[in-house]
């Protein structure tokens, strides 16, 4: 606004946008102002042509009480800045803690937190669940919208396509080119990620850049594992000598048909390299082979020719069922047949 131009004008003006903010101080507040030279301007014209209009005090002067929403912005307070910041975005993570949990600690550990990651993009650490799920309730109005992802003992494919099927994407390509999709799609976007348990390396290949905060939660385990495929993942993982090799490849199978219903790939493969060496062990060729068959298909789905080709001649000629033909020693001769295998 320049010099000797009026307020209420200039609101007027900016009624052409969608949202309209208005800085009070010193020098932009006439004296004196009355109200019939504000009102049509600031209140009654926005409601009526449904314009938002938010009104900043950004000095120690003393515009009218009655217009609202107003914000005290002067010196830069973060408190005023975060609730006019609430008020531009209109929108809040609709992610809810599981259960029922309070924070009994200093509450200026939240507050450290709110600069760290809700003020602007970052990563911070909290010592308990119970501070990352209060700091969630406090600030879920400066994000779009709360993950979670427990990080312990699972591999990058697993993490990353547990965020995928959060976020409604399915990521049905190979594990450099899902965290590559993923890294795109958040960083873009002001996500608050908390990564829950033991921070692995793979775990911190998904702290991301950009728009998206992630807050690190370092505390024991949470509730039991209930999710069926993450159950499959972890019994596949490391499978104890003595396990039921049955119960086992049942999970196998399970765990492939809610990845492929998922579009979870990546996973599937994993999964298939682990049932196919844990068959290997015990020797038994028919999940060997059903394994391998699993890999070839995924292989040639992203291209991968040549790798496909050559598990698909290793499981062809190792693997797969022998069938007993008759075999005849000439064609004159049909009375005495003999049998050999072929494959």
């Amino acid at each position: 606004m320049q010099p000797g131009e009026d307020l209420a004008e200039k609101a007027r003006e900016a009624r052409a946008a969608d949202l309209v903010l208005i800085l009070f101080s010193h020098h932009s507040l006439p004296r004196p102002w009355l109200r019939r030279e504000w009102e049509d301007a600031l209140v009654r014209e926005p409601a009526e042509e449904g314009t938002r209009i938010g009104f900043a005090r950004i000095d120690d002067c003393v515009p009218p009480r009655v217009l609202a929403p107003q914000f005290n912005l002067s010196g830069l307070a973060p408190k005023g800045l975060r609730e006019l910041k609430r008020w531009i975005r209109q929108r809040a993570a609709a992610y809810n803690p599981p259960g029922a949990t309070h924070y009994a600690g200093d509450l200026a550990d939240l507050d450290t937190l709110g600069i760290a990651l809700a003020d602007r993009p970052g990563c911070e650490t909290a010592a308990s669940r119970a501070l990352a799920f209060e700091f969630v309730g406090a600030y879920r109005e400066d994000f779009d919208e709360v993950f979670r992802l427990e990080s312990e003992d699972r591999s990058l494919a697993a993490l990353a396509g547990d965020w995928g099927a959060q976020l409604g994407l399915k990521l049905e390509g190979e594990l450099e080119e899902n965290v590559d999709r993923l890294r795109e799609f958040c960083s873009a976007r002001r996500f608050l990620l908390l990564l829950d348990g033991a921070v692995t390396p793979a775990a911190r290949q998904l702290i991301f850049r950009g728009r998206c905060s992630t807050l690190i939660v370092e505390d024991d385990a949470g509730e039991p594992v209930s999710d069926p495929l993450r159950q499959v993942q972890r019994a596949l993982r490391d499978p104890a000598p003595d396990a039921d090799w049955a119960e086992l490849c049942g999970l196998a199978r399970l765990g492939r048909r809610l990845c492929g219903e998922q579009g979870r790939i990546a996973e599937c493969y994993e999964l298939m390299e682990q049932w196919h060496a844990a068959a290997e062990a015990r020797g038994d060729s028919g999940a060997v082979e059903e394994s391998a068959r699993e890999m070839v298909w995924i292989l040639e789905g992203w291209g991968r020719e040549e790798e496909a080709q050559r598990l698909e001649y290793r499981r062809a000629t190792e693997f797969a069922q022998q069938m007993m033909l008759p075999l005849w020693p000439n064609r004159s001769d049909r009375s005495a047949p003999r049998t050999a295998p072929t494959r």
